[in-house]
């Protein structure tokens, strides 16, 4: 074998990246010698492994130059390494293959019959939660992430102006965002596209205001959320625990639909059954009740 390019592979698929294979990714992208891809190809012969799987196995290449090369073959967003400016706990976006990524795409699945099937324009989701620590940030934001990679434009909203965390989570600006839209400051670029996600945008909070209730109580709020579900295929927002008022359940009926998160062995059953049970006389629609394990 004289070059990389004549490298075949169980992987080829063809579609994304001009018909390249895995093996042809991997081979450029970490400048494998053609001595190497013959070694790759010898053990893939007497193991059965995939290309990618047989180069890890010699230690030519690292688990996550594999996961990248899928990522540029099939167009699938991924955060690579140290590059990234998103926190980890962007699992969709650091780790894609994962156990946690793929319950997020059984979630989407599901949202997709359920909540954004019919309705237009579809109703903004908010996450809920009866206490702090319940995980509704990190949901929140992979829920969005996962709503993201469908192709559609994606927003989340951080309304938990409380306990702000989107920004860190997503890694971008928090400097300016939601607060000061609520207060009539005249702010522009407050909606920052996440680097890892192209298709996910996030507004913060910017910066955390005395006043939280009385700002999503004003009916700027109401509508800033029909004018950005209207530019938007999905809108997620993360809200406040439950625990520090009723902040969670205005902003759940100015979105039109809601989700609410308990943690496995944290949350309390008469908590949750508090806070769901407010939400009757709103008009928001309580879609389930989803119980985090991570």
């Amino acid at each position: 074998m004289s070059s990389t390019e004549e490298i075949q592979t169980p992987e080829r698929v063809g579609a994304e990246r001009g018909s390249q294979s895995i093996g042809h990714i991997i081979a450029e992208a970490n400048q494998l010698k053609p001595d190497d891809v013959e070694r790759i190809l010898a053990h893939q012969r007497a193991t059965g492994l995939r290309f990618g799987e047989a180069a890890v196995a010699l230690g030519l290449v690292r688990d996550e130059d594999v996961v990248w090369a899928l990522s540029q073959q099939f167009h699938f967003p991924y955060a690579a390494g140290s590059e990234a400016r998103s926190s980890e706990e962007l699992v969709l976006a650091h780790k894609p293959f994962s156990a946690q990524a793929e319950a997020f795409r059984v979630l989407r699945s599901q949202l997709m019959m359920r909540v954004f099937a019919s309705a237009t324009p579809r109703p903004a989701l908010a996450v809920i939660s009866p206490d702090s620590g319940d995980g509704k940030s990190f949901f929140a934001a992979n829920l969005a992430a996962a709503l993201s990679q469908l192709g559609g434009r994606t927003l989340l909203v951080d309304a938990d102006m409380r306990n702000p965390r989107q920004h860190e989570l997503c890694g971008v600006d928090g400097a300016s965002g939601l607060s000061g839209v609520l207060a009539g400051r005249p702010e522009s670029g407050v909606i920052r596209a996440v680097p890892e996600l192209p298709s996910l945008f996030v507004l913060p909070v910017g910066t955390r205001p005395p006043n939280p209730s009385e700002l999503v109580e004003r009916p700027a709020f109401g509508l800033l959320m029909n004018e950005l579900r209207a530019k938007f295929d999905y809108v997620v927002i993360d809200t406040p625990a439950a625990s520090y008022g009723a902040d969670y359940a205005v902003i759940a009926a100015r979105a039109g639909a809601a989700l609410a998160l308990a943690r496995r062995d944290r949350s309390r059953v008469a908590g949750l059954r508090a806070m769901t049970d407010s939400l009757k006389n709103t008009p928001a629609t309580l879609h389930g009740v989803v119980l985090n394990e991570f």
